[in-house]
């Protein structure tokens, strides 16, 4: 037959999805016992907690405040941001927990961030609260701004930023030196064609002026909204000039004398729309360098064989207890459908291709420690992932590298420091999740924050420190014994108890999940069950850019 005479369907076919090319990961039948039962109820005890704490850094200030806000025809910062967002669309709210339990912090940092559609754009979208201490710039805050504005400058994201501060809390004056970084950010992100409109809400003195007057677009409430470098009590101070917060920098005055706004409106929901308007503006599906991605063909949803519920079953709420990474990975893919590589070499850890969400991804998960065998081949993955051009998930669980001399003369070090350098060197996109422990160089080795994933999430139950809070008090206990033995000095085992006792107290308070994600060392703690769905939204956001590998992991990449 020839290929002329081939007959073309009168409807086109619907593509099949690409994860129904790959074999099914199988898993074991799960046994219903007491054990099973047990970790459940420990599970959903994490959960609760995670949601309890999750309502109380929601708090927007006190009722009398709010209240008083209200009645001046505000807004509060969340209502704004519903505003903003398209009906219906998803919303992955970043470093809720920054500021957590800190002195001299407030919940959230007084700062609500996320990502979400606005105008059929995916858009970083942050607000201040105005209702917590002015929205006073804390160092929690100069954190999650910062925070939030690389991940915008990292996946080419338009930034709507809802300005409403009072400038630099000025109990913590010293913090400037680290909070005037923002507007340096703010500057190399607009250079490199990711822009920001900012809409102005309210009394925007000094350092809170300086983001709209560096904004793409500027958005000011008449009567409402006012921007100065000095306020009126510092303009009388330094020059002896008495004048109002309007005369000085009232919303008016910037549209019409200034030049600083671009837009004058006369309410809170007309200032958001224009806002709205701004982004539909940008022509962003042509701005981005796959905008076909957002015209693909979808195929229908293909959901993982294993609920997300049933994750309670079998991830360990106690980080001690061991389980298999295969049971999460068979839970978040499409079709629990995983194309391993090399599963019988370096078997402690899992690697190989799949898709979440209908977007391909290489995932790294642990189910043991380090060996060199595991690090040769997951360096060798890094390199495949690099040149398939696919995003790499990584999955945490891990106390680190297996210490001893068999390991030493195996090259622990040797294959280890390839490892490192394949995940800082590696240029796909990165996401990690922190599903139990992960200690000292195996952080590093499943790319912690120091090695620049584009996101990190944390399950309550995650850990990380240098090593677990039992070996790290061991080490110091056994270095401080050696040290009296050498000396001659008696040991006071009364004394080193206390101390060994206090070095494990700090040690399991300062790996805490919330401590972390306190200082934005994670973009947040979700809860394991969203896993997928957090997974699956951070792809489609990576989607939007042609993802390109390091050229330098070309060639045959064996060992």
């Amino acid at each position: 037959m020839s290929f002329n005479a081939l007959q073309t369907p009168e409807t086109p076919l619907k593509p099949a999805h690409p994860a129904l090319r790959l074999p099914v990961l199988e898993l074991p039948p799960l046994v219903r016992d007491p054990e099973v039962e047990a970790n459940r109820t420990a599970n959903e005890a994490l959960i609760q907690e995670l949601n309890e704490r999750t309502q109380s850094v929601l708090n927007q200030g006190s009722g009398k405040t709010q209240l008083l806000h209200l009645s001046r025809g505000m807004l509060l910062a969340r209502d704004r941001i519903a505003l903003l967002l398209d009906q219906d669309s998803p919303f992955l709210q970043l470093c809720t927990f920054a500021g957590y339990n800190q002195k001299d912090c407030t919940p959230s940092g007084s700062v609500v961030g996320g990502i979400g559609l606005v105008s059929n754009t995916l858009t970083m979208c942050i607000a201040h609260i105005p209702t917590l201490q002015g929205a006073s710039a804390n160092r929690a805050q100069i954190a999650k701004i910062q925070r939030l504005g690389q991940i915008a400058h990292e996946n080419r994201l338009p930034i709507v930023f809802l300005v409403h501060s009072a400038g630099a809390s000025l109990q913590q004056q010293f913090e400037f030196h680290y909070g005037a970084r923002q507007f340096y950010d703010l500057a190399t992100r607009s250079q490199d064609g990711i822009p920001t409109c900012s809409v102005v809400f309210g009394q925007c003195p000094a350092a809170g002026a300086y983001t709209p007057g560096m904004s793409d677009m500027t958005i000011m409430i008449r009567e409402q909204a006012q921007l100065f470098l000095g306020g009126p009590p510092l303009v009388k101070m330094a020059t002896g000039e008495e004048t109002t917060a309007e005369q000085l920098g009232g919303a008016e005055k910037h549209a019409t004398v200034s030049g600083v706004a671009d837009c004058l409106v006369n309410n809170e929901v007309e200032a958001i729309t224009e806002a709205r308007y701004w982004v539909a503006s940008l022509n962003w599906d042509e701005r981005i360098s796959r905008p076909e991605a957002l015209r693909l063909p979808k195929w229908e949803s293909l959901e993982p064989l294993y609920s997300m519920d049933s994750l309670l079953d079998v991830a360990q709420a106690n980080i001690k207890k061991p389980w298999r990474i295969e049971q999460l990975i068979a839970r978040i893919t499409d079709g629990s459908r995983f194309n391993a590589f090399k599963p019988l070499y370096g078997a402690n850890t899992v690697t190989g291709f799949a898709f979440v969400a209908g977007h391909p991804v290489g995932i790294i998960g642990n189910n043991g420690v380090l060996n060199p065998s595991d690090a040769q081949k997951t360096t060798q993955f890094i390199r495949l992932a690099n040149n398939n051009n696919v995003p790499l998930l990584f999955l945490h669980n891990i106390s680190g590298f297996m210490v001893g001399r068999e390991f030493e003369a195996a090259g622990s070090i040797k294959y280890g420091s390839l490892l490192i350098n394949a995940v800082a060197n590696s240029r796909v996109p990165h996401i990690s999740i922190i599903v139990g422990s992960s200690y000292g160089a195996g952080n590093c080795a499943m790319c912690g924050r120091a090695y620049d994933p584009r996101f990190l999430f944390t399950w309550p139950q995650g850990r990380t420190s240098v090593m677990g809070p039992d070996a790290l008090a061991g080490v110091v206990d056994m270095v401080e014994r050696e040290i009296l033995n050498r000396s001659g000095r008696p040991v006071d085992e009364t004394r080193q108890q206390k101390r060994r006792d206090a070095m494990h107290a700090k040690v399991s308070t300062e790996s805490d999940s919330y401590y972390s994600s306190s200082r934005v060392l994670d973009d947040g703690i979700i809860d394991p069950r969203s896993t997928r769905d957090v997974v699956g939204f951070c792809l489609e956001i990576f989607a939007q850019e042609k993802i390109q590998g390091n050229p330098g992991f070309g060639g045959v990449s064996r060992m």
